[in-house]
């Protein structure tokens, strides 16, 4: 995977570095654990409140993300109208940690249901042949509050990446 750097990428970049520490190879030895924390306020921007670090992360078909706890009050649960066709996404309940296997590539939109209008989204990016099929209807949810502003945030990430879009 490689990322066409600018401010808001490299701020990425080093998060996801720091977090790279919190992923771990699985039993079977190809899959990887990728942890999300649901935080109360950004670490790297104390003005940002009620966040998902890292808020984008990109993974790869058998990959597991586990949306971690971290502060009190948070869920995450996936966005049906931003995620493939006919996948089974995650709903965690509140203060509870849940995992996502991921095994179709596409892009999951997801929320933390009592603070999405805040802003408090995130996108799994999962990485393979047939990820673009669901890029533009992703795009075009309509968002409420705040979350339309990050969402606008997300998407100009992204556009600056570049993925392995090949099993």
């Amino acid at each position: 995977m490689q990322f066409k750097m600018n401010r808001r990428t490299m701020m990425a970049t080093s998060a996801a570095a720091r977090f790279a520490s919190g992923s771990t190879v699985l039993a079977d030895g190809h899959a990887t654990m990728h942890e999300v924390q649901m935080l109360n306020q950004d670490p790297n921007e104390p003005r940002n409140r009620q966040v998902f670090e890292p808020r984008i992360i990109v993974v790869k078909p058998g990959d597991t993300v586990k949306f971690l706890a971290t502060d009190p009050g948070h869920n995450s649960e996936y966005i049906p109208e931003m995620s493939p066709e006919g996948v089974e996404g995650w709903e965690g309940r509140i203060g509870e940690e849940v995992e996502f296997v991921a095994e179709t590539p596409g892009f999951y939109g997801y929320k933390c249901t009592p603070h999405a209008s805040v802003g408090m989204v995130g996108l799994v990016i999962v990485e393979g042949e047939g990820m673009m099929e669901n890029f533009e209807a992703a795009q075009e949810v309509r968002q409420r509050g705040r979350a339309r502003q990050v969402w606008d945030e997300i998407w100009e990430e992204v556009e600056g990446m570049e993925f392995n879009v090949e099993s």
